[in-house]
Parts: C-alpha cells; sequence; structure tokens
C-alpha cells in the first residue's frame, strides 16, 4: 500500500509538470522564469519518489526502521524552489529581485531540511527532539522573512499582485506547518501514524503544497497579466 501511494504521487507530478508546460506554452504574459521553476519543482520531487517506489534512497539502521533520505533530497531542491517562486511573485513587478532575502529564505529551508534529516537519523528521542526543535525554528525563521521583509517588498508592487502575493504567503504558510505536524504524529516522533498513512498524508500534503500550490500563484499570475493586457488593449 505505501508503494501505491508512492506511485500515485509520481502520477500527480507528471499531471502537474503537463500543466506547467501547457500554461508555458500559452505564457499569457507571465515571465518563463516563472514557468521554469513551476516545472522543475514536480519533475524533481517526481523522481525521486520514483526512486522510493522502486525500493531505493532508504536506509534502515538494525533492527530500527527505515529512514527515507531521498524524501529529504527532494524537499532540499523542491522546497527551495517554491520559495524561489513566493520571491518571484513578491517581486513580479519589481526591477530587483532581492537576493538577499531569497538567500535567507534557501539557507533557512536548508537549516530545516539538514535537521528533520538528522532527526530521522538519531538514536534516541532527546536527540530526534532536539534537530525537530531546531528544524521548527528554521522554518519560523522562513515564516519570519516571508511576513517581514519579504511582504514589505511585495506591498511595492500594484496592488493586485501584492494581494497575490499575500494569498499566495497564506497557502504556502498553512501547507508548510502540516508537514511537522505529521513528523510528530508519524513513526519518527509519538507514533500515533503507522508507516502507511504517514506516507499518504505526505504524500497528499506535498502533492497540494508543490502542485496545487504552484497552480494557484501562476493561475493568479495568469490573471493578472490578462487584465492588464485588456486594460492596454481598451478592453473591459
Amino acid at each position: 500500500m505505501t508503494t501505491w501511494w508512492l506511485w500515485l504521487y509520481v502520477t500527480a507530478m507528471a499531471g502537474g509538470t503537463l500543466l506547467f508546460l501547457a500554461w508555458w506554452a500559452r505564457p499569457c504574459g507571465v515571465p518563463a522564469v516563472e514557468y521554469q521553476v513551476a516545472v522543475a519543482v514536480p519533475v524533481w520531487s517526481g523522481l525521486w519518489y520514483a526512486a522510493l517506489a522502486l525500493g531505493h534512497g532508504r536506509v534502515t539502521d538494525a533492527g530500527g526502521p527505515s529512514v527515507s533520505w531521498a524524501r529529504y533530497a527532494d524537499w532540499a531542491v523542491s522546497a527551495s524552489l517554491l520559495l524561489v517562486a513566493l520571491a518571484l511573485t513578491a517581486t513580479h513587478a519589481l526591477p530587483e529581485r532581492h537576493p538577499k532575502l531569497l538567500t535567507a529564505l534557501v539557507g533557512l529551508n536548508l537549516a530545516m531540511i539538514a535537521a528533520g534529516l538528522l532527526a530521522d537519523l538519531a538514536a534516541g528521542p532527546w536527540g530526534r527532539y532536539l534537530y525537530f526543535a531546531l528544524g521548527a525554528v528554521a522554518l519560523s525563521g522562513i515564516f519570519a522573512v516571508i511576513w517581514g521583509p519579504l511582504r514589505s517588498v511585495a506591498r511595492r508592487q500594484p496592488r493586485g499582485l501584492h494581494h497575490a502575493y499575500l494569498e499566495a504567503a497564506a497557502l504556502l504558510t498553512v501547507l508548510w506547518i502540516g508537514y511537522p505536524l505529521i513528523w510528530l504524529a508519524g513513526p519518527s516522533g509519538v507514533g500515533l501514524l503507522g508507516p502507511t498513512a504517514d506516507t499518504a498524508l505526505f504524500v497528499l500534503l506535498s502533492v497540494a503544497s508543490k502542485v496545487g500550490w504552484g497552480a494557484f500563484d501562476l493561475a493568479r499570475l495568469r490573471s493578472l497579466a490578462r487584465r492588464r493586457e485588456l486594460a492596454v488593449a481598451g478592453r473591459p
């Protein structure tokens, strides 16, 4: 059953890739870099989950549960790309991309992913929860940048784009809060969830975070771009 969920995820990533490529073929005034980032997320993520479905990307201690390190290899890149997409939305109509903020977001994300992997690999509960706490601090730092300086940058854009950023940031925040909660409830945490339920929830949440969120963000940008084109053409 766990393998079935993994292949379902790979299928969803393939569908997301095709959707973003179809939109890229008709960009509707949205820059190519937005589509490139959107496509890269499901392609990268789908490859790693295909490896998991084929029985690779795991390490097992003697007598202990297996650790899916491939999941963390996926998140290190795909989650960073999602933050890049959010930063692009925040600076969509601005001349500067604010690379320092983007570097801070990606750096915090990598620290969070590394802490999560170390928590899974830790031998005892004290080590697991220590690394989990460090990951939670890094996640809090990501949210602080998103809702602090990056939000201030987004406010300099036209109202529609500012609102698009707020909506995308709110959705990403809600989705990402789900990851540590599932980790805590799963086999790595208190064990309320079994391996199959843990995998299923991570699959559903990741599909929503990578394909669902990406589609939401791009759809808003495409809609705003079409409105601008109609306004320039003098049509209602």
